[in-house]
């Protein structure tokens, strides 16, 4: 396995908050572990008539605080299906530790289907093949009381709500809470399409505060420029600050004037990249991670900013959008550089806080608005920030470690009242 092995990644990060909290050997072994990790084998019929086998996996991390919640990614990543397995075990486990730092009562989950639609170009007719056959696979572990899911790399409204139909098909009734991310006419909540990088820009807009750094003309470079990425660039903007550098799976580009994001928003959306976009420069993703700015935005995938980059990074905040940019020996050269690090778990916790509500709604039948809906997450994760923050400082340790402690301990203090049974 690689050493840039997410599970490792993640219980290195469990284990320092473990020491922090002075938690026994057994219980960060209890903590550590996921409880029930399930691999499913997917015969599918493709659009030539021929069957192909896929691999589909549902992490189960931890329950103590509500039933599981977590994504469900199409995805492919380097090191194949072992290594697949291990990423949806350490994004579980990430979720559980997300869950308790917004404080909604869920625990964590993940799931994925090793495929990528997009670098193989399946059709609608495959993908919707694919996505049912999942859902008829984990329907045994999933439920609106049991584990939750929601898109996550690759996946849209539209493979949640077949999933949500293929269960409700499986179940004889109707249960629109069994997934979230859904379309607004299928029970989606308002918002959730801006939930991940608006939540992530109240973050940045509560660090700015706290070095009296003014948003308005503040440089912003942004890795990976999808759902995420695209909504913090443009809130960011709305505010004032300058988007000077993007970057997506095809590479990045860069200019010291910024960009117009709504025009490259539209030209990503024409020609699948940003790559060659009007007065632009390219660069790499590692060059975008260097460039001097005073906001890092890594909104891409795992494992981008090693020791190598941490020791290069020029700039005053760096907010998580992805799951694990940072790899854990980097947090103390971020932090000696007096740089703020917006974690994981925080800094992206916007789309699981609008799941929450979405499956609230979905289980009362009622709705709110819009304005409810933001208003509602913004205090939330208002809150959430000045807590860790508050813990950081009186600690004396960085952000990660901080909202690590406080999310551990909120997760042990169920465990302590549940007890085990059998």
């Amino acid at each position: 396995m690689s050493r840039l092995d997410p599970w490792k990644n993640a219980t290195k990060q469990l284990d320092d908050a473990c020491r922090l909290l002075n938690l026994s050997d057994d219980l960060r072994e209890y903590l550590a572990q996921p409880n029930k990790v399930l691999r499913v084998k997917l015969p599918v019929k493709m659009d030539n008539g021929n069957m192909r086998i896929f691999t589909g996996f549902r992490s189960q991390h931890n329950n103590d605080r509500g039933p599981y919640k977590g994504g469900i990614r199409f995805f492919d990543p380097d090191g194949g299906i072992e290594y697949m397995e291990r990423e949806v075990m350490a994004l579980s486990a990430w979720m559980t530790w997300k869950c308790a730092i917004i404080d909604v009562p869920f625990g964590g989950g993940k799931g994925g289907v090793f495929v990528n639609p997009k670098k193989e170009k399946l059709s609608p007719n495959e993908m919707e093949r694919i996505t049912r056959r999942f859902a008829y696979a984990i329907s045994e572990i999933i439920g609106p009381k049991k584990d939750i899911p929601a898109p996550d790399v690759y996946t849209t409204g539209t493979e949640m709500t077949q999933i949500m139909d293929t269960f409700s098909k499986l179940e004889g009734t109707y249960e629109p809470g069994v997934i979230t991310g859904k379309p607004i006419n299928q029970g989606g909540s308002l918002a959730r399409d801006v939930a991940t990088g608006l939540g992530c820009v109240y973050c940045i807009r509560e660090a700015c505060k706290s070095i009296k750094m003014k948003v308005n003309g503040m440089h912003v470079a942004i890795q990976g420029f999808g759902n995420a990425g695209i909504f913090v660039a443009e809130y960011l903007e709305k505010m004032g600050a300058k988007i000077i550098a993007v970057s997506d799976s095809q590479g990045g580009i860069i200019s010291k004037n910024g960009f117009n994001v709504k025009k490259l928003a539209e030209y990503k959306q024409k020609t699948k990249s940003v790559n060659g976009f009007i007065n632009s420069k390219k660069i790499t993703n590692k060059e975008l991670l260097t460039t001097k700015c005073d906001v890092l935005v890594p909104a891409a995938l795992e494992n981008q900013i090693d020791v190598k980059v941490a020791n290069n990074v020029k700039c005053k905040i760096i907010a998580e959008a992805a799951n694990g940019p940072t790899l854990p020996d980097s947090d103390d050269i971020l932090y000696d550089k007096k740089i703020i690090t917006i974690p994981d778990i925080l800094a992206n916790s916007g789309g699981v806080y609008i799941s929450y509500l979405e499956w609230v709604q979905n289980n009362m039948g009622y709705y709110w608005t819009r304005e409810d809906v933001i208003s509602k997450m913004e205090q939330k994760i208002t809150n959430s920030y000045k807590i860790i923050s508050n813990f950081s400082k009186k600690n004396k340790i960085d952000m990660r470690k901080a909202a690590m402690a406080i999310a551990v301990s909120r997760v042990v203090d169920a465990f302590k009242v549940r007890g085990i049974w059998p």
